[in-house]
């Protein structure tokens, strides 16, 4: 059964860390993932300035991955969440990343397109 390793990155603005649950599903271009809930035991995920990794195994091939979806579900009392990115190591060892950089306010679901970009470089002046 093919295994992703997820890394889910916290904002560390103040109060960006959640204790609200949070799943993953995987949209690939051959199927889609069951929802995995994202949770280490004894473990306080998602705290802000944090870094966490998770394994999601999946039951059959997903093809070349397009979409991550997260949704968050209410834990005790709404607790609002700044989601920095997902990175995603494919079972290939090819990683994906899907920057976020917002907050996820309320109960719902987040869908989450690959994002790949280009530093730009300053233009240099043109020798006359």
């Amino acid at each position: 059964m093919p295994s992703y390793t997820v890394t889910v990155a916290t904002g560390s603005q103040w109060f960006a860390g959640t204790d609200d649950y949070i799943y993953l599903s995987l949209v690939g271009s051959a199927g889609c993932s069951e929802k995995h809930l994202l949770d280490k035991p004894f473990y306080n995920d998602f705290e802000r300035g944090a870094v966490d990794s998770y394994d999601a195994t999946v039951d059959e091939e997903l093809g070349e991955i397009q979409l991550v979806k997260i949704e968050k579900r209410k834990y005790w009392l709404h607790d609002d969440w700044y989601l920095k990115y997902i990175t995603l190591k494919t079972p290939h060892g090819d990683y994906i990343e899907f920057p976020c950089y917002r907050w996820i306010t309320g109960d719902g679901e987040v869908v989450l397109r690959e994002g790949c970009g280009e530093r730009l470089r300053p233009l240099l002046p043109q020798a006359s």
